[in-house]
Order: structure tokens, then sequence, then C-alpha cells
């Protein structure tokens, strides 16, 4: 069994729809789910506002299976790597998995830019309040230190 912590990211098409694709593709291993929030792009800035939350999922799979079954629900959601931070459908990343370290190029571990980006911290914080970013330190620490200002809880917007 391992414990993993899904970021979960859309900002063409139905933004709402293809989160929620994701959330019924783990509905079978979903511990908890985050609220959404709207979020400012990030890396590329010249595209859609992103819808984001995050997944606390729990199963018989290693990171390597995390990251291909939120490969498929991306295929799923018609996502087309085109350019990198770009618009994109679906985005599934693999933050962490039960502490496990990976320095290979498809799955680094933690994810590196976890640590950095409300977009993600936000919303791990909503459903594990004492969250460790390893290597990095408590997600609470963590955001103390970033502008939450582009960062946006929606209520209106229910993942389930």
């Amino acid at each position: 069994m391992t414990r993993a912590v899904l970021s979960l990211g859309s900002n063409l098409g139905d933004r709402l729809g293809h989160l929620r694709l994701a959330v019924a593709g783990f509905a079978d291993v979903l511990v908890a789910a985050s609220p959404v929030y709207e979020t400012a792009p990030w890396g590329v800035t010249d595209q859609d506002d992103f819808l984001n939350a995050v997944l606390v999922v729990s199963g018989d799979v290693d990171e390597w299976g995390w990251l291909r079954r939120g490969q498929a629900l991306e295929q799923a959601a018609g996502r087309v790597r085109e350019r990198r931070w770009g618009p994109r459908t679906l985005d599934v990343d693999v933050v962490t998995v039960d502490g496990v370290r990976s320095a290979d190029p498809e799955l680094l571990l933690p994810h590196p830019g976890a640590h950095d980006r409300a977009s993600v911290l936000v919303p791990w914080l909503d459903v594990e309040p004492d969250a460790v970013v390893p290597g990095h330190g408590p997600v609470r620490d963590l955001l103390a230190g970033l502008d939450v200002g582009g960062v946006t809880r929606r209520d209106d917007l229910r993942l389930v």
C-alpha cells in the first residue's frame, strides 16, 4: 500500500469537467479531495487561469503506477503536450508518494516545483493540515513564504 498526493490542473475546455474526470478515475482509491481553486498560470503566463485541486490517494500501487494512472486520465481528457507549462486540458502531477525520492527524469519525487507553487500547497493544506514536502518542510511553513494572491478558492465549484 502506498499513499500519494496528486495535483490536478486544467485550463482548457471544460476545466471542472476535466478535474471531475480525474476524481472519478481515482474514486476507488480516493482518501481526500481538496476544494477547487482558481489560479493564475505559472511558468508560461500568457494563457487562461487554471482550476486546481489536490487528491490524496491510497492503494496497492507504487509511484510508477500512480504516474501511469494519471497519464491515462490526461490522455482520456485529450491532453496534448505541445509546450512546457503551456495550456492543458488536464494535468495530473504526482507530488509525493510515501516520502519516496526519485531522480528519474520521467518521475522526479517529490515533484520538483511543488514546494514553491501555491496552486499545489494551498489545496494540499486543506486536506492535510500537517502535510510535509519531503526535503523542503511543512507545507504551512512553505506557504508562509509565498504570494498566495493569485490563488482563489471556488466554493461554487464541487469536484464530487
